[in-house]
């Protein structure tokens, strides 16, 4: 029987998980001394380089003394929570990493309540000891605290801790910065002794639940595990228990394990292992996989249903095809269909008689980095704003609400607080520290919508904010979070002139410069009042032979306000569109002709 221990790395966004992992996998000596290996390693898609956050959950292995240790990188924004929950089924314990100056945040509560519903023994790693201010102390005190209010049995409340500095790779049992040694040693020794080993059956018919899915083109669907019990071969011919309650039998063509950041081909695996294999295209997230001969399913994996959707469709702007490689409905549906594969939080519905698709997610975030991801594939699409799902429970219609922790400077406070009364936030608690507030609310998803902008304009750049979701409530009729200002859309097709940017910048702030080719219906700029108003920024200035008796000023414009991917997603209004081709964000109205959308306009009021 191997020496096998399965941990999970949870906690709050940026608090280190990754770096951590990048540590443990040099410390234990899995990578060649010669080997180029990039920082935050397991972040192995663009993305999460580019925004340094965990989107999806990765498996790795390294061997210490004569121990393999299996290590799953869990995400630690609040839109991927799914994956943490799925993997709490594939581990022995985690290691409940908490950062030595910002304590205990939203998704910290939220992972750790995953793992002790699943009586899942947590250790705890105080990360970040070497930051300033940082207080490693108060930080163990508020982990306590947390596990006493989540209902933590007693024999858990003593905790064994680790302080490291994952940066530096350094490591103690020692809260004082002073006895931090070389390396993670003190780390490793401390899973080894406090995480239990599996107990597992290897002689016990086959049980193997995929918690992860991936996918390859030349295999299909990769589902991810830990054998449960007994033994797996390849080429085995197995069943299949459908989440539909029907058997399917195939033949296990790949099986995989783990070594650092390779996935290594092995010929068998047994109980207690994490492995990843192939064999059935169609394989779901939950399913179990047994004996051919001797079916026993396990209890199947919740997942989070979505909060968020929005429609995703074919460009239909007089742009349309200029930018883009994929532009059909077809090209679009398999990318999205081909998305479903591996994520199993989204849900994909074509909408009747028509070229658009309604995508539901966890989130903003979520849905906006799928977007990202067929923009820089080369897809060219239209989006419409993110709605949240309404649910009904016992005849009420009840609508998501999060779990909302903000940080923010004394001087912020006041505008921010009246920002959040305005889109039906609760206040929940408040505390102060060194001149920085933290206060808890409960809000509605739909008032979150766009507010992440408004947060940061509020505090100058130095808020925190974090979210979970946190229940279902009796939806109220209020509208949350709607933007107060109407817009400037263009009323010609051409190319924005400096001279027609002057004429229409004192209406209100613009969103292109001069060159910015435009069209009929596409927004060019915010009004400063509440009405839409169409302008002419493709005007040009004409030339007479007539010389003036005062001298042409020239025109000095201001700079136009640019929109990222998630602020354009956050600015939208029900009757717009945000137009997504791999080189530019367009926002437009659905209807382009301005006759017809104030007809449209007209018999919606009636």
């Amino acid at each position: 029987m191997k020496k096998i221990r399965n941990i999970a790395i949870i906690a709050h966004v940026d608090h280190g998980k990754t770096t951590l992992v990048d540590k443990l996998l040099k410390d234990s000596g899995t990578f060649r001394e010669n080997e180029q290996v990039d920082e935050r390693a397991m972040d192995s898609n663009a993305i999460e380089k580019e925004r340094g956050i965990t989107i999806l959950a990765k498996t790795t292995a390294i061997n210490y003394k004569d121990y393999r240790i299996n290590i799953l990188d869990t995400p630690g924004h609040a839109d991927f929570g799914g994956e943490v929950e799925r993997i709490m089924n594939m581990v022995d314990g985690v290691l409940l990493l908490v950062d030595a100056y910002e304590g205990t945040m939203p998704q910290t509560r939220f992972v750790l309540k995953k793992a002790l519903e699943a009586n899942i023994k947590p250790i705890v790693v105080i990360n970040k000891v070497d930051r300033p201010f940082a207080d490693p102390a108060r930080v163990v005190d508020e982990v306590l605290d947390l596990f006493i209010e989540l209902g933590a049995p007693d024999e858990l409340l003593e905790f064994p801790v680790c302080y490291v500095s994952a940066l530096k790779g350094t490591s103690s049992m020692s809260p004082d910065l002073s006895t931090q040694k070389e390396g993670l040693a003190s780390l490793f020794d401390m899973i080894i002794e406090n995480i239990p080993g599996p107990s597992v059956n290897v002689d016990a018919p086959l049980q193997l639940q995929p918690a992860l899915l991936d996918y390859n083109d030349y295999v299909g669907r990769i589902g991810i595990g830990r054998i449960k019990q007994g033994k797996i071969r390849v080429n085995d011919m197995v069943s299949c228990a459908r989440l539909d309650g029907t058997i399917k039998q195939f033949r296990i063509q790949k099986l995989l394990g783990f070594l650092g950041l390779k996935r290594i081909e092995i010929e068998e695996a047994e109980a207690g292992e994490i492995v990843a294999i192939a064999g059935l295209p169609d394989l779901n997230v939950g399913e179990t996989i047994c004996n051919k001969d001797n079916v026993i399913p396990l209890p199947v994996l919740h997942i989070d249903a979505p909060t968020l959707q929005m429609t995703f469709g074919t460009n239909t702007s007089p742009f349309a095809g200029r930018e883009g490689k994929f532009v059909t409905a077809r090209k679009i549906e398999e990318r999205l269909y081909k998305e479903l594969q591996k994520d199993v939080s989204l849900r994909v519905e074509r909408i009747p008689n028509s070229e658009t698709w309604l995508v539901s997610g966890r989130g903003e975030l979520h849905l906006s980095i799928l977007i990202e991801n067929m923009r820089r594939e080369g897809y060219e699409l239209q989006v419409s704003k993110p709605e949240v799902i309404l649910k009904e429970i016992d005849g009420v219609m009840c609508e998501p609400y999060e779990s909302l922790q903000i940080e923010v400077p004394e001087e912020s406070l006041g505008s921010v607080m009246e920002a959040l009364g305005s889109r039906g936030a609760e206040l929940e608690n408040m505390t102060n520290f060194e001149n920085q507030v933290r206060v808890n609310y409960a809000i509605p998803t739909r008032g979150l919508i766009g507010f992440s902008t408004a947060f940061m304009t509020l505090t100058r750049g130095y808020g925190i904010i974090n979210h979970t979701f946190l229940e279902y409530r009796p939806s109220t009729s209020s509208s949350y979070g709607e933007r107060i200002n109407g817009v400037l859309v263009a009323t010609e097709k051409g190319v924005a002139t400096p001279y027609a940017l002057d004429a229409v910048e004192d209406r209100g702030t613009m969103f292109i410069e001069p060159g910015t080719e435009v069209y009929e219906g596409m927004i060019v700029g915010e009004n400063a009042y509440s009405n839409d108003l169409v302008v002419n920024v493709v005007k040009e200035k004409h030339l007479t032979n007539t010389r003036a008796a005062g001298k042409d000023h020239t025109s000095v414009l201001k700079r136009p306000r640019l929109f990222s991917l998630e602020t354009a997603l956050d600015y939208l209004n029900q009757d717009e569109l945000l137009e997504v081709t791999p080189t530019h964000f367009r926002m437009r109205k659905k209807i382009l002709d301005y006759v017809e959308r104030k007809k449209t306009e007209y018999k919606n009021k009636q």
